[in-house]
């Protein structure tokens, strides 16, 4: 009887390793002994099956199995006479009941002991027994438990890639592939093609039986698949997954595997994201209000304006007159202060007529107000409104965006900057208060931050827009006294396009100190002497031929008073309060001349969340009509520290300091 059973098995087996890889799933070896001897009733039968020999092999070799239609199949997984039948339902259940934990091999074919002799009375034994094929046999050198590990690894990696790298991150690549905005992509093409196959056959796979077909997969296919999202391309899968924004998951990928001059030949936007992002505008109907327009003052109501301008409209001659003469922001060192909630409470109900003094330092601080083309077109943001704005893209300066764009800094609390346009070597000096000298051979002080970040030109002709720049970063180390700034012409190579600037910038003050002509060869030239104090910034040498530089933003100078229509919050806080408040100071004849930006992402509603990679780029193309009506001015966000001075006029006239 034993060896009907016996051959069974065999049979069973032989057909699983014909079929497909084998498996094992790791047994309680007295557990599966004790289920075998538990499924005989009889103790007379019982005793006659307990065998050292059968009781080794179900120990070793019981948890064998296949896989096959992402189902475990295991040689017990027969149809036995009566007196096995219960053993081996039960040795099957519990089988059935495991997860598959290695591929399986053995050192030899055979597995248990085929059968013996029992030399006192001469009977043969029949017990479990089992032959590999060649290819389960390890004979190499490398353990099996490293062959294991390995099997092990692939099949882990590949689940976790299967489960967390989105379909969706695999078609955004596969098209930035498709249209070349991919360093090297086309090397990942093939892999992605495949794994996007397998992806979609794991998302048809019932839950659980999901690990069986990792297993399975994974002796299948290339290492190389198995591990995706251990590698470069992975990295831009995980992060495209884990929703990071397109271009910067891009441009992480490039970090690692393009050249450091690399230029993306095309915009990471592709076909199926507009798809997506225009099939849902539809279904919320807010196609139309992607059509934005700069607000005028009649878009505005009057519940939402804190301040509407009530001056006299007969100017003062005497003012007129004076309006466009230039003011230093540091008369004002010692005016009334206070904070922008007591201005807006205790001071605006009462004020006729206020001007703010425009300073270089508020640039960035210029902001437009816009409005949707179509007022009765759906609300795209957070609020209750179709209103939104956007602040200016940044003061243009040519030095300190040259100095930036090789690397300077140019933020601190002093920086000096030489700017010149030949292919001459010009080297910029400072000496310190106490002697110390910063320059090409002493780049640093770290005693008091002065740093020469940026030094060209040096040793060849590299560039006929040259920079050099030295900047003081941390104010409570810095010296107080007298600086003295030197021009050394250490390679004197061109007569043409001679002459250079040295550019001063200190607690928001920029002087400009133009020369016609650059020092002769190894010449050194004696520029400018400075005074400076952590309370009053610096005081040039009188001497010193430079003045206050003004600066041109939206139709408006800087330095100088302007009027203010209309003082508001911003429109997130006009009914509900969401996100940051920011005060907008609305001013006479300012005008935007610059790209504005008609939304950003995080204003958008929450239903657009999943397009935020498509309206990000369509952000930066969709237009807006400029118009000289529009209601532009200064914002201050509540998060950010800063000051604005204002002439209020009322019962009577006063300067105050607003601070935010």
């Amino acid at each position: 009887m034993f060896n009907s059973l016996k051959l069974l098995v065999q049979n069973k087996f032989n057909a699983l390793q014909s079929k497909s890889k084998l498996f094992y799933c790791n047994i309680d070896r007295d557990l599966i002994w004790s289920l075998y001897l538990d499924g005989f009733v009889d103790p007379v039968e019982r005793q006659g099956h307990d065998c050292n020999c059968c009781k080794s092999f179900l120990r070793q070799y019981a948890g064998i199995v296949s896989i096959e239609d992402n189902k475990v199949q295991s040689i017990w997984d027969i149809e036995v006479e009566e007196l096995y039948a219960p053993s081996i339902k039960n040795i099957r259940n519990y089988i059935h009941s495991l997860k598959v934990t290695d591929i399986y091999l053995n050192s030899f074919a055979k597995c248990g002991t085929d059968k013996n002799t029992d030399l006192k009375n001469g009977h043969l034994w029949e017990h479990f027994f089992i032959v590999l094929s060649k290819e389960f046999v390890h004979k190499v050198s490398t353990s099996i438990e490293t062959v294991q590990g390995t099997y092990r690894d692939n099949k882990s990696v590949l689940k976790r890639s299967l489960d967390e790298l989105t379909a969706d991150s695999v078609d955004t690549v596969l098209e930035l592939i498709a249209q070349n905005s991919l360093y090297r992509g086309k090397e990942s093409e093939g892999i992605l093609t495949e794994f996007k196959k397998i992806q979609k056959e794991y998302n048809t796979v019932p839950i659980q039986l999901k690990d069986n077909y990792c297993w399975a997969t994974s002796l299948k296919v290339s290492a190389a698949l198995t591990r995706i999202r251990n590698s470069a391309i992975g990295t831009l899968l995980t992060n495209l997954s884990e929703n990071m924004d397109l271009d910067t998951a891009v441009s992480k990928f490039e970090a690692v595997v393009a050249p450091t001059n690399y230029k993306r030949p095309a915009s990471l936007v592709t076909a199926k994201m507009i798809e997506q992002a225009k099939a849902k505008l539809e279904e919320l109907g807010m196609r139309e209000s992607l059509e934005r327009r700069f607000a005028i003052a009649t878009d505005l109501d009057i519940k939402d304006i804190l301040f509407i301008d009530k001056s006299s409209s007969l100017t003062d001659v005497f003012e007129d007159m004076k309006k466009d003469a230039q003011i230093n922001p540091k008369s004002f060192s010692k005016i009334e202060e206070v904070n922008i909630e007591d201005f807006i409470q205790n001071i605006l109900p009462k004020s006729k007529g206020i001007s703010v003094l425009l300073e270089n330092s508020h640039l960035n601080n210029m902001v437009t107000l816009l409005t949707s083309v179509n007022k009765d077109s759906p609300l795209l943001f957070k609020w209750d409104n179709p209103f939104s704005w956007a602040y200016s893209g940044g003061i243009t300066d040519s030095i300190k965006e040259k100095v930036k764009a090789a690397g300077g800094r140019v933020d601190g609390e002093l920086r000096v900057s030489l700017s010149w346009f030949n292919y001459d070597d010009l080297d910029l000096h400072v000496h310190e208060p106490k002697g110390n000298e910063i320059y090409y051979s002493k780049k640093s002080n770290p005693n008091t931050t002065g740093t020469l970040d940026v030094d060209m030109n040096a040793g060849s002709a590299k560039t006929r827009s040259a920079v050099e720049n030295i900047v003081w970063t941390n104010k409570k180390s810095m010296e107080e006294g007298t600086y003295k700034v030197v021009v050394h012409n250490f390679s004197r190579r061109e007569t043409i396009d001679k002459g250079f600037i040295v550019q001063i910038e200190c607690q928001n003050e920029v002087f400009d100190f133009e020369f016609d002509n650059s020092p002769k060869g190894n010449e050194h030239q004696k520029i400018i002497t400075f005074s400076y104090s952590k309370t009053k910034g610096i005081i040039i040498d009188g001497e010193a031929k430079s003045t206050l530089v003004n600066k041109d933003k939206w139709e408006l100078k800087t330095n100088r008073f302007h009027k203010v229509k209309n003082i508001l919050l911003s429109p997130n806080f006009w009914n509900n309060k969401i996100g940051n408040k920011h005060y907008m100071f609305l001013l006479e004849n300012c005008i935007s001349n610059e790209p504005t930006r008609p939304f950003f992402n995080e204003f958008l509603k929450g239903e657009l969340d999943t397009h935020r990679k498509f309206f990000e780029i369509l952000g930066t193309k969709l237009n807006v009509s400029p118009t000289n009506t529009q209601l532009s001015g200064l914002g201050f966000s509540e998060t950010q520290r800063n000051h604005l001075i204002v002439k209020v006029e009322g019962s009577f006239k006063r300067t105050i300091k607003i601070n935010f």
